[in-house]
């Protein structure tokens, strides 16, 4: 029975609100407890609403309830909040305690995705069974719509919706699988849809069997839905059954049924603006998802006509987090290993057969293709052409190869003996045919993406390295171009003439007994293409010549990838060289100290280019077997990255123009940059006295140092001038001592700097270097044990060091002019 509109004031509910902020959390579970085992459903209902924000939070994330998503298995309240929790705890049992009293609660469409709520408010009812004969209209219209929600859906409807909510809290420290709402999502997951046995009954269930339907809604807003209504998976498969008590296992898969279509709708029926408007156009919505091949529906309802849902609606900006893709990750991989727990003889029985098997099993044979797949795709193409070029996309890649290897999750250990990969088998041809874009659209948007990403760095070096591994499993190449062959293949006309399109919002049944289904590979490759892109798609082939000159500029950019980690490793291994001990005593090279790219290079450390060498190694090897590059081939693209290098050197700058206030990058050059083809030597351009203060120098003496000579540049500098301008030995010495040194041509300078004149002027910020201090110490020390004292050590030091100087530079320029 559905709870009043008018709900009475309950003490309870007073009582537990006033005890929730005072009392600690292990006390108000064992309060929880025991309410939840003495009260009847009558009270319970009462406080259920906001029992499950308190734990969940607000849908809006004002409210952050017990953190679950930053609750680490370390912290002490981890261990009380699971025990709560988990499906045979004491909040699973007040669920339970209500839903066999059929209360209702209400949740606003607000909340929901932005797709689905866009589509209701347009007056679409969503193709989900989930959402149908769940809405209330109230008087005010369709703004404020509302969904009626029996418990348990409302319950996992909060559980699900948490993962979304803003975060209005800081986060502690830890992986983002390393909480209590990433096990809770396994945990669910593993009792509701188990790999082994059925689902455990619950504590409440009774001879119904499942939920009684909700009140049929109101005929005063026309809906007209993606398709025919279609009903539960669980109602339409007990339609088929003798007796619903001779099966305990279909009065329970309703829970794991709505447990999955209320992730999947939560987790995944998220896209942005121009998807949206792709979904509404007439052609995807003549092929809207999930054909159902059969050979004797010829009496099912024609499609219902595309709703009038208008294109400018859905406004709502969707960027999922890493969390959230990670948790989606988790659900792909259940799903596989669900989905591959299938007994075998239900696999290789006759379709006559399949009327009899258990609800359970029948779920496990349409889970992913029938729930799954649609959304996922829209979901992993919007995340490919949105997510930051940066490692963090280690997570959508790794949700997508998931997906894509269905193999890995069906509990076999064997492997080689001989360490080699092992081959696909080819029972998992049909699965790469029904999914054939998830394999080639999908691979050709990762190509997009690699293509403008710099592959020196090891974590996108790995990223390209596990694609092409994935890719080049002995014999899923064949199974792609077998696929792609397929959806090539002209189509008979007298195959469209007795094949009718099913779906389940065309009325077709997800459990329904199984027809006879038709074994033409082609129409069920481009049923999946033509539902998942729309009948005028253009498909790109992933082994044709456009693809197939991507990978060649991939495998050329890896080439240059290669040839900049090399030089990287170079440049940091002279470094080092000269960072030892005896640099202290200005026998070191100084191009670091004047470089601000230094800290870059320090950065990329040795172990790391090693890696990324080996990761685009492997990667190289791979996409050369995947698509079937010859040595000459790859050869020739090697000689040209070579060519290319010794041409422009390894100091040319990355292509730009000099505008007013500098260079300007052109398109070109910010490729050039990205991928690691050309870079600037950046140098400080500035005047060289006020550089920052490096970590080398004394600050105290700098500054004092700067005033010092700032004093003797401005009261002699026109003497220094005249000095530097005779022809002579003296004009000579002065050049050398007084002049700075010459400006850096090889990264662009601005029109003002070159036209700044450079005065001659005393520099004696070299004073304040450590290594200097350190230098004149020792010298002093020398001295002393020679009996020379402090003036006397402090003349020759001066003496000696400019007669050095001196011999340095006309030897050098004596080399010069030879």
């Amino acid at each position: 029975m559905a709870g009043p509109v008018m709900q009475q004031p309950s003490y309870l509910l007073a009582n537990l609100k006033a005890d929730w902020t005072t009392k600690p959390l292990l006390q108000r579970c064992q309060e929880l407890v025991k309410v939840i085992n003495d009260y009847p459903a009558k009270e319970l209902h009462l406080i259920f609403p906001w029992l499950v924000e308190s734990i969940f939070g607000s849908l809006d994330g004002v409210i952050a309830g017990w953190n679950l998503r930053f609750l680490l298995s370390r912290t002490n309240e981890y261990g009380i909040i699971m025990e709560f929790l988990e499906p045979n705890g004491p909040m699973m049992k007040l669920v339970y305690k209500l839903q066999a009293e059929e209360y209702k609660y209400e949740m606003p469409i607000n909340y929901l995705p932005g797709p689905v709520k866009a589509s209701i408010q347009e007056g679409v009812l969503p193709d989900s069974p989930l959402f149908h004969n769940k809405l209330q209209f109230p008087m005010s219209g369709l703004l404020t719509l509302s969904m009626s929600l029996n418990p348990f859906e409302y319950y996992m409807f909060n559980f699900a919706s948490s993962l979304l909510a803003p975060k209005t809290y800081l986060s502690t420290n830890g992986t983002p699988t390393d909480n209590a709402y990433f096990v809770l999502v396994d945990t669910y997951l593993k009792y509701f849809l188990p790999t082994e046995g059925n689902v455990p009954p619950s504590p409440f269930s009774d001879t119904r069997g499942t939920v009684s339907p909700p009140a049929p809604r109101s005929p005063s807003v026309p809906f007209v839905g993606y398709g025919a209504h279609s009903t539960s998976l669980l109602k339409r498969h007990i339609s088929h059954q003798p007796s619903v008590n001779a099966d305990p296992a279909a009065q329970e898969i309703w829970r794991s049924e709505t447990l999955l279509q209320v992730f999947v709708e939560l987790w995944l029926h998220h896209y942005s603006l121009e998807m949206y408007q792709k979904l509404q156009s007439p052609q995807v919505k003549l092929a809207l998802l999930q054909y159902r091949l059969s050979m004797s529906s010829m009496l099912c309802q024609p499609p219902a006509p595309p709703g009038p849902g208008s294109r400018h609606t859905y406004q709502e900006p969707f960027s999922p987090t890493e969390e959230h893709v990670l948790v989606v990750r988790l659900l792909v991989k259940h799903l596989h290993a669900f989905s591959n727990s299938l007994k075998p003889e239900q696999i290789s029985s006759s379709p006559s057969t399949h009327s009899h098997a258990s609800p359970l099993e029948e779920f496990k044979r349409v889970v992913v293709q029938r729930f799954v797949q649609q959304k996922l795709y829209i979901f992993l193409q919007h995340c490919f052409g949105h997510w930051p070029l940066d490692a963090s996309f280690r997570a959508v890649l790794e949700t997508w190869l998931s997906y894509i290897q269905p193999w890995r999750y069906t509990g076999e250990k064997n492997q080689p003996a001989d360490g080699q990969i092992r081959s696909v088998p080819d029972k998992w041809a049909s699965f790469v045919q029904e999914n054939l874009l998830m394999y080639t659209k999908l691979f050709q948007g990762f190509l997009n993406r690699a293509v403008r990403t710099d592959l020196v760095i090891p974590k996108n070096a790995q990223m390209v390295f596990r694609v092409a591994k994935v890719f080049s499993q002995p014999n899923l190449a064949d199974m792609i171009q077998k696929a792609e062959q397929l959806f090539l293949e002209p189509e008979l006309l007298h195959h469209r003439q007795h094949r009718v399109f099913l779906t389940p919002s065309h009325g077709g049944s997800f459990l329904s007994s199984r027809q006879p289904v038709t074994t033409d590979a082609v129409f069920k490759v481009k049923s999946h293409v033509y539902s998942l892109e729309g009948q005028d798609c253009q498909y790109k082939q992933m082994f044709g010549n456009e693809l197939r000159g991507t990978v060649l500029k991939l495998v050329q950019i890896i080439a240059q990838a290669r040839q900049t980690a090399k030089r990287i490793s170079d440049h940091s291994a002279e470094v080092a060289a000269n960072n030892s001990f005896m640099s202290w005593f200005g026998m070191g090279s100084s191009e670091l100290n004047n470089s601000l790219g230094g800290s870059a290079l320090d950065d990329m450390g040795g172990e790391c280019i090693k890696k990324t060498h080996e990761f685009l190694d492997k990667a190289l090897d791979s996409l050369c077997q995947i698509f079937r590059l010859n040595a000459g081939q790859l050869t020739q693209v090697m000689a040209n990255v070579a060519s290319t290098e010794d041409d422009m050197g390894s100091k040319q700058i990355p292509d730009c123009i000099l505008g007013e206030n500098g260079p300007i990058l052109t398109d070109t050059g910010r490729m050039q940059i990205i991928n690691g083809l050309r870079r600037f030597d950046i140098e400080y351009h500035g005047d060289p006295e006020l550089q920052p203060i490096r970590s080398f120098e004394n600050a105290f003496l700098v500054r004092v140092l700067y005033q010092v000579s700032s004093f003797i540049n401005n009261r002699f500098g026109d003497h220094m001038a005249a000095l530097c301008s005779r022809p002579d030995f003296l004009g000579c010495v002065g050049r050398h001592y007084l002049t700075s040194a010459p400006v850096s041509r090889r990264s662009p300078t601005t029109r003002r700097s070159l036209e700044r004149h450079t005065r001659p002027r005393l520099s004696l910020r070299g004073l304040g270097s450590y290594r200097t201090l350190l230098s004149a110490l020792l010298l002093y020390l020398l001295a002393a044990l020679f009996a020379f004292g402090p003036l006397s050590s402090t003349a020759l030091i001066l003496v000696v060091g400019l007669i050095y100087e001196l011999l340095t530079h006309l030897l050098g320029q004596k080399l010069k002019s030879q």
